[in-house]
């Protein structure tokens, strides 16, 4: 089932998001390194772009991903024209600190020592947009939690001598183009609960995490990956940590949970849902049956012509 989510909340957020935009000089996009492009709002990249305005895109919880993926994914955004990528943990004050100064060098016209270099912060809902900023401001402004859509106005405060820092909301977009990044956005805890469905997105992870990563399923689970598939590996996960109901049977949405949890958490190991490569491979598989289905209805239509 395709997953969609868009809260009221957030077509408001848009749009004030939109109206700050003119008065800031460089976007700061926090991303979750281990699906950068899933869970970048491709209204972010609109909006700056209609302004003219460069992109520190940060990475956030590198800690948590796969370094080679991570790689990858920097020297992808770097080639692109206005974009700085770094791999960054919130959570890390030596790598939080950085931040200003590179957001200077995206606005040398700011660094005359007259005007005020003014940034934003966007992003998706729970990548550690509000982590983020009460790191820079080193105290607590912006309420965390580890629930999607946590913040829900939009603040501006001085970040220091010729320096201001304004948060704005999680923002989705109204439809989600490709199932696997709904998938993926949902595995990582993106999206609201109501709108998902924990075990076939936990499925979903498993499948990814049997193709390319069977060794820490293997250790976290003491399971043999190569005779199972997404569904068998939620069952195993549910026998081998006991999530029963009662007369015997397995508990599969508490076994999703405990399977998306692992991830979530870095339990299971450092882990990146998706690579520029299969990305690349996933949007050509998703175009292609699209073209299939619009040729399949053609040729149905056809026949009831004639």
């Amino acid at each position: 089932m395709p997953i969609q989510w868009f809260p009221g909340h957030m077509a408001s957020a848009r749009k004030k998001a939109a109206e700050a935009m003119a008065a800031i000089d460089v976007v700061i996009e926090v991303t979750d390194a281990r699906l950068p492009e899933a869970s970048s709002n491709p209204m972010i990249a609109e909006l700056r772009r209609f302004r003219n305005r460069p992109c520190l895109k940060l990475l956030n919880k590198s800690d948590l991903a796969d370094p080679l993926a991570t790689r990858a994914w920097m020297d992808f955004y770097n080639r692109q024209p206005g974009v700085r990528a770094v791999a960054i943990s919130a959570k890390n004050a030596t790598e939080v600190a950085r931040i200003p100064a590179l957001c200077r060098q995206l606005a040398p016209h700011r660094d005359d020592g007259t005007k005020p270099l003014r940034m934003m912060i966007m992003g998706i809902p729970n990548v550690g947009k509000s982590t983020l900023m009460n790191a820079l401001l080193k105290r607590k402004v912006a309420k965390v939690g580890d629930e999607p859509a946590v913040t829900k106005h939009q603040q501006t405060l001085d970040l220091g001598p010729g320096q201001t820092l304004t948060d704005t909301p999680g923002m989705m977009w109204p439809k989600i183009a490709y199932d696997a990044d709904g998938y993926m956005l949902a595995a990582s805890h993106a999206i609201g609960r109501n709108a998902v469905i924990d075990e076939e997105v936990a499925i979903f992870l498993g499948e990814i995490l049997l193709a390319r990563y069977p060794a820490l399923l293997a250790a976290r689970y003491r399971l043999d990956p190569a005779v199972l598939d997404g569904p068998a590996l939620l069952e195993t996960v549910g026998r081998k940590r006991g999530c029963l109901v009662k007369g015997g049977g397995l508990d599969l949405e508490k076994a999703a949970q405990i399977l998306l949890q692992d991830y979530r958490d870095g339990a299971l190991g450092r882990i990146s849902l998706e690579t520029p490569e299969t990305r690349a491979q996933m949007i050509a598989a998703a175009e292609a049956a699209r073209a299939s289905a619009v040729a399949e209805d053609t040729a149905a239509l056809d026949d009831e012509d004639e």
